[in-house]
């Protein structure tokens, strides 16, 4: 179908210039488990649009065992058609989009969560009165955690920029 095709970038026809469509809006690559986490945005949306035929399935389903296929045939297909049809590659790209928007939240989160962690172990350490750790792994991950998020086979850039990203080989 021509519809699903997306507009060439020139005034020429895509036929005479032999390019093939993109599938996505976004095509950075991304690792299987940021893939997994788009997954799950675009999988929350989907049931967020069809949340009452899920409910009313959901509730047919109730205390029934064998006789859920029967009994609750037509919710089924309803949630299903209903899941079918909020199911499309335009959606799944608003939530790549989403996951997207949401990257800055996460590193934030995760940059938090580490310098917890490091301050709670700094803390038992010396309420132990174990040996302090070595000054070079400590530098390590302060600079791991100054690292941004790992997207499309390099590193997101935080704040303005400078700096070399060939610091990544070890």
């Amino acid at each position: 179908m021509a519809t699903q095709q997306p507009p060439s970038a020139g005034g020429s026809s895509s036929s005479s210039s032999g390019e093939l469509p993109i599938p996505s809006r976004n095509p950075l690559p991304l690792s299987a488990s940021q893939e997994a986490q788009v997954r799950e945005v675009f999988n929350e949306r989907v049931r967020k649009h069809c949340g009452d035929d899920i409910k009313a399935f959901a509730d047919c389903a109730r205390n029934r065992t064998f006789s859920i296929p029967f009994v609750c045939r037509t919710l089924s297909h309803q949630m299903n058609k209903c899941m079918l049809a909020h199911a499309t590659q335009a959606e799944h790209d608003r939530a790549r989009e989403e996951w997207f928007g949401k990257r800055m939240e996460r590193a934030r989160e995760r940059e938090h969560k580490e310098r917890r962690k490091m301050e709670q172990e700094r803390f038992h350490r010396e309420w132990w009165g174990l040996p302090e750790r070595d000054p070079e792994e400590l530098r390590r991950e302060e600079e791991k955690l100054s690292r941004g998020e790992r997207i499309g086979g390099g590193y997101g850039r935080k704040g303005g920029g400078g700096g070399d990203q060939d610091q990544t080989k070890r």
